[in-house]
């Protein structure tokens, strides 16, 4: 429980604190200490050591105190997920703290929506919640995917699990849509790639644009399910009970989604930034396979796939310039790169609307074989 006694600055990593300064939240970054110390005192929990390999967040190991109230009357917090009302957590359980950058864009109350969609189904279970200070007290999950040593394929065949277990009908949940996401990396991508002075080929820039303009143009709100947004290796953890299951993917819970930047798009979004991911094994091995591969193993359009990978790849490696992430930077420019040169190279294109090729989908928000359609958003 935290005292009255002053406390030492709090340890942010490089990444989190650029991007901080940044977004303009210097204050921020000053007042982390009594930001801790306050809800420490509210929730009744102890704050441990920050996690170092935090990117989006100040995220750090907490314990509950014993009896902690579970009816979500806590100070300007609120309960979800599981927990019975009128309940209590039980003392020394393990938790994760949350805070998130205040930058534009609103991605505290976007992914705590998601976290309250998914009630602990595919991504974290949120234990409370408290959107004007930005802060999430989390389960506390196994290794991120990343450490665990597996092959490519096999992590892919974890992503797209994981992601499946979030796709679901959410209309009306009010987070925004795949097609306002294409126009803002439309956007992000222009302004973001003159100001860090072209680090990237026009060719790769024009590619990615011309992609995210044709999934805007393709967006349909019946079709559009809730998706996580930023589906990669270090936002799979291990889900409790299953932590020393190397087959976990067959346990129910054996991995959960963290981070979720929250839309109502194509489930073809996700499966792009797994197309995103793993940039160096990209351009030595069969890039165009690898879209075709996810399309197949969940029954979804593999040149969407592959659009959404373009335009992700493009964003995220002139994002991780613009904070010093390298070499994820540069890897994933330069497979942008290469990744516009094939697509002026006819052979193996999609041209020929592989999507045919495949399977009839089998969506997890399919029943009985005929999809469940979710009421046009009214936003």
């Amino acid at each position: 429980m935290s005292t009255s006694a002053p406390r030492t600055p709090v340890a942010l990593s490089p990444v989190v604190r650029n991007k901080a300064l940044a977004a303009g939240a210097a204050d921020w970054i000053e007042d982390l200490p009594e930001l801790v110390a306050g809800l420490e005192r509210d929730w009744q929990i102890t704050v441990g050591r920050p996690y170092d390999d935090a990117t989006e967040a100040f995220v750090a190991r907490a314990t509950l105190a014993g009896g902690s109230p579970a009816d979500g009357t806590l100070a300007g917090g609120s309960l979800a997920g599981g927990t019975p009302a009128g309940g209590s957590l039980a003392g020394g359980t393990p938790a994760v703290l949350k805070l998130m950058i205040p930058r534009p864009g609103e991605h505290a109350r976007r992914e705590i929506a998601v976290l309250r969609l998914t009630e602990g189904d595919g991504c974290v279970r949120l234990l409370r919640s408290d959107l004007p200070r930005g802060a999430m007290l989390l389960e506390r999950l196994g290794r991120p995917l990343e450490r665990l040593g597996l092959p490519m394929r096999r992590r892919h065949e974890i992503l797209c699990a994981a992601a499946r277990r979030v796709w679901r009908p959410a209309a009306g949940c009010g987070l925004p849509t795949g097609a306002g996401k294409g126009r803002w990396l439309i956007d992000y991508i222009t302004a973001t790639w003159t100001e860090l002075g072209r680090p990237c080929s026009e060719r790769a820039v024009d590619h990615a644009l011309a992609c995210a303009a044709r999934r805007v143009a393709a967006h349909d709100d019946e079709r559009a399910v809730l998706v996580h947004g930023d589906v990669h290796q270090w936002n799979v953890l291990e889900a409790p009970g299953d932590v020393h299951r190397w087959n976990a993917l067959e346990a129910p819970g054996g991995f959960k989604l963290v981070d979720p930047d929250g839309l109502l798009a194509e489930a073809e979004y996700d499966l792009g930034i797994v197309m995103r991911e793993d940039p160096v094994e990209l351009m030595r091995g069969d890039a165009r396979g690898r879209a075709r591969w996810l399309a197949r193993r969940c029954g979804l359009d593999a040149t969407a796939i592959w659009e959404w990978g373009v335009v992700e790849r493009v964003s995220t490696g002139l994002l991780c310039t613009s904070v010093g992430l390298q070499p994820a930077g540069r890897e994933m420019l330069a497979a942008a790169d290469y990744v516009a040169a094939l697509a002026i190279t006819p052979r193996g294109s999609f041209s020929s609307s592989p999507a045919r090729e495949l399977p009839p989908p089998v969506c997890p928000w399919r029943r009985g074989g005929r999809a469940v359609r979710s009421p046009r958003s009214r936003r």
